[in-house]
């Protein structure tokens, strides 16, 4: 059954995502040449500490960083730690955070430095994907609608979703029903209904949609070892238009 939010709770779902949308901007700020990403994990850590939240990732199922930070061929999960970032480095920050039991979930894709035209176009269609989910994100719709238009719009600028990771709903918990696949059928899937809270993120790779998980058993990286790119807001299902909660204010 797919969580309803009313009153009180959609507002708390405001609160945390100010609150990941606020932190998710700081550290994309940080992205540079030369910086680590455990200090950027570091970073994120601090930032949450000042403004009264706590991480939803760290801990989650074991997950040891702050925030999942990966970098050019990783598609998610990547985990914080000494690797320097270089100069047209491909970097995708995914913010969740608690703020009074309330879960905001954000994730967005950067460059160090300019980037190569065939990375940039990548990025542009992943914000794009995301910008087409969101608009399909109405009451009355169905989820299979929202899903199809993100795969659509990646297939028409010529590159693949990922199939094995999907977004999310997202409230008390990281993870809500329903699934968000980036792929599906128009007319399938629940209606959508005014009060769901909804985590849609695509993730979309340069190459092959094909997928494996490293060694340490959480980053993810595309098969062909080409770029993949990411972002995700958190949305509010309501009887007019969708209602980012992840966005800046």
């Amino acid at each position: 059954m797919i969580p309803i939010k009313t009153g009180a709770e959609i507002e708390g779902m405001r609160v945390a995502g100010r609150a990941a949308g606020f932190i998710l901007d700081e550290l994309c700020g940080l992205v540079r040449p030369g910086i680590t990403t455990g200090e950027i994990d570091v970073a994120a850590g601090s930032l949450m500490q000042r403004i009264g939240c706590k991480s939803a990732f760290l801990g989650y199922r074991g997950f040891p960083g702050r925030i999942c930070i990966s970098v050019n061929e990783e598609v998610v999960h990547g985990i914080g730690a000494a690797r320097r970032i270089q100069y047209g480095d491909l970097v995708k920050i995914d913010v969740g955070v608690v703020k009074d039991g309330w879960v905001g979930d954000t994730a967005r894709s950067v460059g160090a430095g300019v980037l190569d035209e065939s990375v940039q176009r990548l990025i542009e269609a992943t914000e794009a994907a995301l910008g087409v989910g969101i608009k399909h994100a109405v009451a009355g719709g169905r989820l299979g609608d929202l899903c199809a238009a993100i795969e659509s719009e990646v297939v028409g600028f010529g590159y693949s979703v990922v199939r094995e990771f999907v977004g999310h709903g997202v409230g008390r918990r990281l993870h809500e029903e329903p699934q968000i696949p980036n792929f599906g059928r128009r007319g399938t899937g629940p209606k959508l209904k005014a009060g769901m809270t909804l985590a849609i993120e695509p993730m979309v790779n340069l190459g092959v949609g094909g997928v494996r998980v490293l060694s340490d058993k959480w980053t993810v990286v595309t098969l062909d070892k080409k770029h993949s790119a990411h972002f995700e807001h958190t949305v509010l299902v309501t009887d007019g238009d969708p209602e980012v909660l992840t966005g800046l204010v």
